[in-house]
């Protein structure tokens, strides 16, 4: 056995010999799984001590003063009347101004009165218009509605954009603009309202300038982002969406519903302008070019207490500024 070891031991001494002279230093050893964790549990904890020390989000707003808030557009909202209760639903006038305008067009008109709530997709969108496909038996639109272009993007410059420092998946940026969820292509110049829930736009056709405002819908499920810059987003509804979410959900394709009987009446509409003082909701909406919005979504960012784990980020669409009712 002693010829066998010697030989291996020479060998082993010939070859340490042939190594460059750095790889035959000492290897230090591999931290240990402890030291390795180490940073990171200092840097949770680090993170978890910072969040403590921030307002919630109910704070934040309990804290807010008169005016972080904006009240919401008489001239450009309207109040839908469903058997289940009010919903409310402000345009985005800045955004879509010749559908806004049609709408209101159609509002007036009573276009809408005794209509129905005519497709619920899940996880998709509630969709609300005249369901007859007849153009002969068709409710007919007031002469003065116009042709409406494609709106689907606006001119960036001249919007007090307050954008997010997070990075989003569908835009080079995203942010907010008065309150909307707003994407937007510097290069390009243009800016564009998202597919976040609540978020309202008008129904087309295959052709991009074949809506008129006469078909809505509102996204009730995960923000179909990929209907962006596709369709003309022409607002949001910001009181009574659990009265559009909460629906049955249709059986026919795409979630439309097979029979009248299933079909929820749409009452009346009104713009809020309208409503007679006594009966109209007035609403607010928090400011998105404010400190306090800041600190919102710092507190949405930095979780804690209930929250095991923090996000340390928001995305547009989980940020949608709240509303609040007023006495």
């Amino acid at each position: 056995m002693t010829k066998p070891f010697l030989t291996l031991c020479a060998a082993a001494v010939l070859a340490l010999a042939m190594l460059p002279a750095d790889a035959a230093k000492t290897t230090k050893k591999p931290a240990t799984k402890t030291a390795a964790k180490a940073p990171a549990k200092a840097a949770a904890a680090a993170a978890a001590a910072s969040a403590a020390k921030l307002p919630s989000s109910a704070e934040v707003l309990a804290a807010a003063s008169a005016t972080d808030w904006r009240d919401v557009s008489l001239d450009h909202s309207l109040l839908m009347e469903l058997p289940s209760g009010p919903v409310v639903i402000e345009l985005a006038a800045e955004f879509a101004p010749r559908h806004a305008a049609n709408i209101a067009t159609l509002v007036r008109a009573g276009y809408f009165d005794s209509l129905a709530i005519i497709r619920v997709q899940d996880n998709y969108v509630t969709q609300w218009g005249d369901a007859e496909e007849d153009e002969g038996k068709a409710r007919i639109k007031p002469a003065t509605l116009v042709k409406a272009p494609v709106e689907f993007d606006r001119a960036l410059k001249g919007l007090a954009f307050t954008r997010l420092p997070e990075q989003d998946e569908w835009a080079p940026q995203a942010g907010f603009v008065n309150g909307w969820p707003v994407a937007a292509d510097p290069k390009a110049g243009r800016a564009w309202l998202t597919h976040c829930y609540s978020m309202v736009g008008a129904a087309r056709g295959n052709e991009p300038d074949s809506s008129d405002g006469s078909g809505l819908y509102t996204v009730i499920g995960h923000a179909p982002r990929a209907l962006d810059l596709n369709i003309t987003t022409v607002g949001r509804v910001v009181m009574g969406m659990e009265r559009l979410s909460a629906l049955p959900r249709g059986t026919g394709t795409l979630g439309f519903y097979e029979k009248a009987a299933e079909r929820t009446t749409i009452q009346r509409v009104r713009m809020l302008s309208e409503v007679p003082e006594a009966e109209r909701p007035k609403l607010q909406i928090l400011r998105t070019d404010t400190d306090t919005f800041r600190r919102w979504l710092d507190s949405r960012r930095h979780r804690s207490g209930w929250f095991v784990h923090s996000p340390e980020r928001v995305d547009l669409c989980s940020a949608l500024p709240p509303s609040r009712r007023l006495p």
